[in-house]
């Protein structure tokens, strides 16, 4: 098996859809990685990183620092969803990119304490803003891994490639 990458958006004759995903994935991360190099944003994500079991230890950097690195992987994620429209390594690189960010920001549903409160039923309740923004970041993961699908492709050699390189 041999691993090919593809332009998500060229990876079919019915795939052009799939640039609302890329621009809007830019868009996003554009966004909110500027946002990161403002005193609000950090102040604001410091209670999630300090609890996260992830990237707690960005906290020797600060809270100022702590919100750059995480802006600058931000914008370096979008520039790479950018390149990705015409470069296939890019578009898979960027789109993975993209899902692992997506799978850190929904952990920290689990890992900040008093975001998710219980039901006297025991189930779990989406009651604070916080946690109902960290909600959309499903449907986000959803989005880049749908990218990252259609940037790699996975094929069988043929067996007279293999028999002609012997």
């Amino acid at each position: 098996m041999s691993t090919q990458f593809q332009v998500a958006e060229r990876s079919g004759t019915n795939n052009h859809h799939l640039a609302l995903l890329r621009w809007s994935m830019v868009a996003i991360f554009v966004w909110f990685g500027i946002q990161k190099f403002t005193p609000y944003a950090a102040d604001a994500i410091a209670p999630l990183i300090s609890h996260s079991p992830f990237i707690s230890w960005l906290g020797v950097f600060g809270v100022i620092g702590e919100a750059r690195i995480i802006g600058t992987i931000e914008l370096v994620t979008a520039a790479f969803l950018i390149a990705g429209s015409v470069v296939p390594v890019a578009s898979a690189t960027g789109a993975a990119m993209a899902a692992l960010t997506f799978v850190l920001t929904t952990s920290f549903v689990f890992s900040t304490p008093g975001i998710t409160l219980t039901s006297p039923s025991g189930f779990p309740i989406v009651s604070t803003l916080l946690e109902q923004f960290l909600l959309k970041d499903v449907a986000l993961l959803a989005a880049c891994l749908t990218l990252l699908a259609a940037s790699v492709r996975r094929r069988a050699n043929d067996a007279r490639e293999g028999a002609s390189a012997a």
